[in-house]
Parts: C-alpha cells; sequence; structure tokens
C-alpha cells in the first residue's frame, strides 16, 4: 500500500465493498484491497483511506451504523 493510506476496516468482501461505497458517497476517498483467498474464499479485504481522511471516515461510518 501506498504511504498516506490507512487500514480503516477489515471485512468480507462484499461488506468491504459496502463501507467503500458510503465513504465515496461522502466524498471520501476510499478503495478495497481484497486479501480472500481465491480457491478456498478464506480471508479478508481491506478499506483504505487517506490518512488525512480517517477521522471523517471514522464519524461517517459510526453515524451510518447508529
Amino acid at each position: 500500500m501506498e504511504k498516506g493510506w490507512v487500514k480503516l476496516a477489515s471485512a468480507s468482501a462484499n461488506q468491504a465493498e459496502m463501507i467503500r461505497v458510503q465513504l465515496v458517497a461522502h466524498g471520501v476517498n476510499a478503495i478495497v484491497i481484497n486479501k480472500q483467498d481465491s480457491s478456498y474464499l478464506f480471508g479478508e479485504a481491506e478499506v483504505f483511506v487517506p490518512h488525512d481522511e480517517v477521522i471523517l471516515a471514522k464519524r461517517i461510518l459510526d453515524e451510518e451504523n447508529a
């Protein structure tokens, strides 16, 4: 992962994509890196946001999931 990006969450691939969509809808840059094994379907995906958007991203997720 490039410098300046912070892992915000780990989840299943579908859940991580839903988190990314929520964040992008609120103007936060977010990417998903899928670390799930394609053969055996174990592992998780990780959601990353830029370092300077971490607080905003956490606030958005807290409000959306409250």
